[in-house]
């Protein structure tokens, strides 16, 4: 059962989507993410940027503990009506956005609003190759998506390697939990000019 671990929604069920199409990140990750995440960036009030969201579970969580603006990119069908289910149910719309779509397809536009995100998660299919994720980070450092010196938070296999940060994205830390590794980064301080 995936709960909102703290803040106003705090202890309310998730509805998650049937089947292994989607891996929900463990409660006990999402609790250490949220630990780490609250030494490197002020989470009240930042806007986050939720990647391979499946039920929004982590982008909730962020919602729930302040953030003030919430985007959760998923292409899978019955995650992302199980992502709506759940923005319904806790009325977390005025905070809570969903883009449908691959990340790639999504991250070849602009974000909306044209303003980039404080906080990034990122929970790519394990098999993803890296190539793939390097790609996924050169869309975010050069297409406008990340806020000067935003944090970025990768859950990977810890069989995965580091990944490959791409210029304007230095890595600064890894932790793993059984058989999940995050890893952070941090963006340039003073941003990536859209486009570059």
């Amino acid at each position: 059962m995936t709960r909102i671990i703290a803040g106003r929604y705090g202890g309310r069920k998730l509805a998650v989507p049937a089947g292994t199409r989607t891996r929900p990140t463990a409660d006990r990750v999402r609790e250490a993410l949220f630990s780490s995440l609250a030494t490197q960036v002020e989470l009240d009030g930042a806007s986050v940027l939720d990647l391979y969201a499946g039920s929004g579970a982590v982008g909730l969580e962020a919602a729930s503990r302040g953030a003030a603006r919430v985007l959760l990119v998923e292409s899978d069908p019955a995650a992302v009506r199980a992502a709506r289910a759940n923005i319904d149910a806790l009325r977390a719309g005025a905070v809570v956005a969903q883009a449908t779509g691959r990340v790639e397809a999504v991250l070849a536009g602009a974000p909306p609003g044209g303003a980039g995100y404080e906080v990034v998660f990122a929970d790519p299919p394990y098999d993803l190759p890296e190539p793939g994720l390097r790609a996924v980070l050169a869309a975010l450092a050069g297409r406008g998506w990340l806020a000067p010196a935003a944090v970025l938070a990768l859950e990977r296999s810890r069989r995965a390697p580091e990944p490959d940060w791409v210029p304007g994205i230095t890595g600064t830390r890894s932790r793993r939990y059984g058989e999940t590794v995050l890893w952070y980064g941090r963006a340039d301080s003073v941003g990536v000019p859209p486009g570059t």
